[in-house]
Protein backbone atom coordinates (compact mmCIF):
# COMPACT_ATOMS: atom_id res chain seq x y z
CA UNK A 1 0.00 0.00 0.00
CA UNK A 2 1.33 3.44 -0.92
CA UNK A 3 1.81 6.25 1.55
CA UNK A 4 1.77 8.88 -1.20
CA UNK A 5 0.06 12.09 -0.17
CA UNK A 6 -1.06 15.10 -2.19
CA UNK A 7 0.25 18.65 -1.97
CA UNK A 8 -2.10 21.25 -0.56
CA UNK A 9 -3.74 23.67 -2.98
CA UNK A 10 -1.38 26.44 -1.81
CA UNK A 11 1.64 24.18 -2.36
CA UNK A 12 0.43 23.28 -5.88
CA UNK A 13 0.07 26.95 -6.74
CA UNK A 14 3.58 27.65 -5.41
CA UNK A 15 5.16 24.68 -7.21
CA UNK A 16 3.46 25.46 -10.52
CA UNK A 17 4.67 29.07 -10.24
CA UNK A 18 8.22 27.82 -9.59
CA UNK A 19 8.29 25.46 -12.56
CA UNK A 20 6.30 27.79 -14.82
CA UNK A 21 3.58 25.33 -15.85
CA UNK A 22 0.85 23.08 -14.49
CA UNK A 23 1.97 19.71 -13.16
CA UNK A 24 1.01 16.64 -15.17
CA UNK A 25 0.87 14.45 -12.06
CA UNK A 26 0.42 14.41 -8.33
CA UNK A 27 3.10 15.62 -5.95
CA UNK A 28 3.82 16.51 -2.35
CA UNK A 29 6.29 19.07 -1.00
CA UNK A 30 8.90 17.14 0.98
CA UNK A 31 11.61 19.77 1.58
CA UNK A 32 10.93 23.43 2.33
CA UNK A 33 12.84 26.56 3.17
CA UNK A 34 12.24 27.62 6.75
CA UNK A 35 9.74 30.20 5.50
CA UNK A 36 7.69 27.38 3.95
CA UNK A 37 8.63 27.80 0.28
CA UNK A 38 8.96 24.48 -1.61
CA UNK A 39 12.48 23.22 -2.33
CA UNK A 40 11.90 19.57 -3.31
CA UNK A 41 8.72 17.80 -4.36
CA UNK A 42 8.02 14.08 -4.38
CA UNK A 43 6.25 12.99 -7.57
CA UNK A 44 3.82 10.14 -7.85
CA UNK A 45 5.58 7.59 -10.11
CA UNK A 46 2.96 8.00 -12.86
CA UNK A 47 1.48 11.09 -14.45
CA UNK A 48 -2.30 11.42 -14.50
CA UNK A 49 -2.43 9.77 -17.94
CA UNK A 50 -0.43 6.75 -16.73
CA UNK A 51 2.90 7.78 -18.27
CA UNK A 52 5.81 6.63 -16.08
CA UNK A 53 7.53 9.42 -14.12
CA UNK A 54 11.07 8.29 -13.25
CA UNK A 55 11.85 11.39 -11.17
CA UNK A 56 10.70 10.71 -7.62
CA UNK A 57 12.31 13.83 -6.10
CA UNK A 58 12.38 17.07 -8.08
CA UNK A 59 14.36 20.18 -7.10
CA UNK A 60 11.94 23.09 -7.65
CA UNK A 61 13.68 25.90 -5.73
CA UNK A 62 14.69 28.47 -8.36
CA UNK A 63 17.89 29.65 -6.67
CA UNK A 64 19.19 26.14 -6.02
CA UNK A 65 18.15 25.05 -9.50
CA UNK A 66 20.14 27.91 -11.03
CA UNK A 67 23.20 27.11 -8.89
CA UNK A 68 23.10 23.45 -9.87
CA UNK A 69 22.59 24.35 -13.53
CA UNK A 70 25.80 26.40 -13.36
CA UNK A 71 27.63 23.37 -11.93
CA UNK A 72 26.31 21.19 -14.74
CA UNK A 73 27.33 23.82 -17.30
CA UNK A 74 30.87 23.73 -15.89
CA UNK A 75 31.14 19.96 -16.42
CA UNK A 76 29.92 19.00 -12.96
CA UNK A 77 28.14 15.83 -14.07
CA UNK A 78 31.36 14.20 -15.31
CA UNK A 79 33.51 15.72 -12.55
CA UNK A 80 31.28 14.48 -9.71
CA UNK A 81 30.74 11.07 -11.32
CA UNK A 82 34.53 10.59 -11.38
CA UNK A 83 34.76 11.43 -7.67
CA UNK A 84 32.32 8.82 -6.33
CA UNK A 85 32.66 5.10 -5.80
CA UNK A 86 30.71 3.37 -8.61
CA UNK A 87 29.48 0.67 -6.21
CA UNK A 88 28.11 3.30 -3.81
CA UNK A 89 26.53 5.16 -6.73
CA UNK A 90 24.86 1.94 -7.96
CA UNK A 91 23.48 1.39 -4.44
CA UNK A 92 22.08 4.93 -4.52
CA UNK A 93 20.31 4.22 -7.82
CA UNK A 94 18.92 0.93 -6.46
CA UNK A 95 17.65 2.58 -3.27
CA UNK A 96 16.01 5.39 -5.27
CA UNK A 97 14.26 2.89 -7.56
CA UNK A 98 13.02 0.91 -4.52
CA UNK A 99 11.60 4.05 -2.89
CA UNK A 100 9.93 5.12 -6.14
CA UNK A 101 8.52 1.63 -6.69
CA UNK A 102 7.10 1.74 -3.16
CA UNK A 103 5.12 4.87 -4.09
CA UNK A 104 3.47 3.30 -7.16
CA UNK A 105 -0.31 3.43 -7.07
CA UNK A 106 -1.11 2.63 -10.72
CA UNK A 107 0.01 -1.02 -10.64
CA UNK A 108 -1.51 -1.77 -14.06
CA UNK A 109 0.53 0.96 -15.82
CA UNK A 110 4.04 0.60 -17.26
CA UNK A 111 6.43 1.11 -14.35
CA UNK A 112 9.10 3.81 -14.40
CA UNK A 113 12.66 2.49 -14.56
CA UNK A 114 16.11 3.59 -13.57
CA UNK A 115 17.48 5.27 -10.50
CA UNK A 116 18.27 8.89 -9.77
CA UNK A 117 17.42 11.00 -12.82
CA UNK A 118 15.99 7.93 -14.55
CA UNK A 119 19.42 6.40 -15.20
CA UNK A 120 20.71 3.03 -14.05
CA UNK A 121 24.40 3.83 -14.26
CA UNK A 122 26.54 6.88 -13.70
CA UNK A 123 25.26 10.41 -13.24
CA UNK A 124 22.70 12.10 -15.45
CA UNK A 125 21.28 15.04 -13.47
CA UNK A 126 22.86 16.87 -10.55
CA UNK A 127 19.49 18.45 -9.70
CA UNK A 128 17.97 15.01 -9.10
CA UNK A 129 20.92 13.92 -6.97
CA UNK A 130 20.74 17.04 -4.82
CA UNK A 131 16.98 16.56 -4.36
CA UNK A 132 17.57 12.94 -3.34
CA UNK A 133 20.27 14.00 -0.86
CA UNK A 134 18.10 16.75 0.62
CA UNK A 135 15.32 14.28 1.50
CA UNK A 136 17.89 12.36 3.54
CA UNK A 137 19.04 9.65 1.13
CA UNK A 138 22.60 8.40 1.08
CA UNK A 139 23.59 10.00 -2.22
CA UNK A 140 27.32 10.66 -2.67
CA UNK A 141 26.77 12.82 -5.75
CA UNK A 142 24.05 14.81 -3.97
CA UNK A 143 26.44 15.33 -1.05
CA UNK A 144 29.10 16.74 -3.41
CA UNK A 145 26.54 19.04 -5.04
CA UNK A 146 25.32 20.21 -1.62
CA UNK A 147 28.90 21.07 -0.65
CA UNK A 148 29.40 23.01 -3.89
CA UNK A 149 26.32 25.25 -3.66
CA UNK A 150 25.01 27.56 -1.00
CA UNK A 151 22.15 25.70 0.66
CA UNK A 152 19.36 27.63 2.34
CA UNK A 153 18.16 26.54 5.76
CA UNK A 154 15.60 23.83 5.12
CA UNK A 155 13.25 21.45 6.85
CA UNK A 156 12.44 17.98 5.61
CA UNK A 157 8.82 16.87 5.74
CA UNK A 158 7.88 13.33 6.75
CA UNK A 159 8.99 11.16 3.79
CA UNK A 160 9.14 7.43 3.33
CA UNK A 161 12.46 5.83 4.23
Amino acid sequence: MSTFRDASRDDLIAVEALIGRPLAGRCAVVVRRLDGRPVVIENEPHLRDGTPMPTLYWLVDRELHASVSRLEGEGGVHRFEALVDPVELAATHDDYARRRDGAIIQRDAVAPVGGVGGTRLGVKCLHAHLANFLVGANDPVGALVAAAVELPEIRVEDVRA
